[in-house]
């Protein structure tokens, strides 16, 4: 009995939990979108705009902030996120979560940047939201440079996950 103790207390420090081994990838904070990264032209106004396009997907056509984001992928593609304050950052609707609903996307660069998506969650009134669910498709294990998206129903990112070192 105190030798089966042993070993089992051995085997727990030698490998940890495995829903910390099995990370894909972890992220830490967020940032709100802003549609245009760039302008060009000497006008008060912008004749041509560069929008803020990450790796193939379109920003929506407003600002939008995120309070807070965390969020964790594991090996087998089930993701959870925690996000909080996902909420128009500009126009007549500041301030508020436009009625939206939104999922996560993960973007690996060793598959070519294919969309891994959660199905949708709506937002809270005050832009929180969670989410729990398998993506799909399933993501490459590893996965490259991983980014994290949250995307309205449209397609359009709203938010970017901040990567955390696993």
């Amino acid at each position: 009995m105190r030798k089966a103790l042993v070993f089992a207390l051995f085997l727990g420090l030698a490998f940890p939990l495995s829903a910390t081994a099995d990370s894909l990838a972890k992220f830490q904070g967020g940032i709100g979108v802003i549609p245009v990264s760039s302008g060009q032209g000497t006008a008060a106004t912008a004749t041509v705009v560069n929008r803020n396009i990450v790796r193939g997907v379109q920003p929506p056509g407003q600002i939008w902030v995120i309070a807070d984001l965390q969020a964790d992928v594991s090996g087998d593609g089930r993701i959870t996120v925690e996000g909080r304050g996902l909420l128009l950052g500009g126009g007549n609707n500041i301030g508020t979560n436009a009625n939206q609903s939104v999922r996560a996307t993960l973007l690996c660069a060793n598959d070519g940047n294919v969309l891994h998506d959660s199905g949708l969650v709506a937002l809270a009134a005050n832009g929180d939201f969670r989410i729990d669910d398998l993506l799909s498709p399933a993501p490459p294990n590893p996965c490259d440079s991983a980014v994290l998206l949250i995307r309205n129903s449209g397609g359009s990112w709203f938010a970017a996950g901040l990567p955390k070192d696993n």
